[in-house]
Order: structure tokens, then C-alpha cells, then sequence
């Protein structure tokens, strides 16, 4: 890993910020499919820097998820809300781009706009304060 740890961390937020910017834009052209996926990675890249700066790392979206809840949720660290918010759209992610004859539509996708911009907010109030 080239860098140091904080610079791999705000790199991710920063991924994050941008990746939530391109689910907006693809929402704006009705690209629903696209539009969950980026919001998926959004709320993936928070996650992932959030651990990061708590020293835990996972080779897969599965254990990121994972230790996200292990770690963060079931403490109460961070509210139940934003486990639930990262397992649907984990979820949802796989199914807009793997499943055959099935659409996101504008009711799905847009109202997880500003939760998944809440959730990156809260991590990196929570990564400027550890």
C-alpha cells in the first residue's frame, strides 16, 4: 500500500462523496440501476474508511458488511438505521446488476439519497473525532 493510512482513508471518503454525486447524476437521467449501484458504493467506500480507521479489514463486500454490523451496529456506535441502509442496498446492488428482467425505478431508488449522504456525513464526523 503506497501512502499512509489516513491518506488511504480520506481517499475513500473523498471516493465516497464522489460516488454519491454520480448516483445523483444518474438518478437526474433516470438511470435506476446505475443510480442504486453508485449509492451501493458510496455507502461501501464510508464503510470501508470508517474501518479502516479502526484498524479492521475485509477482503470482501460481504465481510465488510459484516464487520460494519459487528463492530459499529449491534455496539450502538452508529444507529441501527445505517445497518439496515448498507444490507439493502448490498442487496439491491447485486440485484440491478445481476438479475435478468428487473429495473430500479425512481419510488426505489430516490429516497436513498440523503440517508446514504447522512451515512457518510456521520462517519466522517465519526473519523474526525477518533
Amino acid at each position: 500500500m503506497t501512502g499512509s493510512k489516513n491518506d488511504l482513508i480520506k481517499y475513500r471518503l473523498a471516493r465516497a462523496w464522489e460516488t454519491l454525486d454520480d448516483a445523483k447524476i444518474l438518478a437526474e437521467n433516470e438511470k435506476w440501476n446505475s443510480s442504486i449501484n453508485r449509492l451501493y458504493y458510496a455507502s461501501f467506500y464510508a464503510i470501508t474508511a470508517l474501518l479502516l480507521n479502526s484498524g479492521l479489514i475485509s477482503k470482501s463486500h460481504n465481510g465488510t458488511k459484516n464487520l460494519f454490523s459487528e463492530y459499529f451496529i449491534k455496539t450502538g456506535i452508529l444507529p441501527i438505521e445505517y445497518g439496515k441502509l448498507h444490507s439493502q442496498l448490498f442487496t439491491w446492488r447485486q440485484k440491478g446488476d445481476y438479475a435478468d428482467l428487473f429495473d430500479f425505478d425512481e419510488e426505489k431508488v430516490t429516497p436513498y439519497i440523503e440517508p446514504v449522504k447522512e451515512l457518510i456525513e456521520l462517519i466522517e464526523n465519526k473519523i474526525n473525532k477518533i
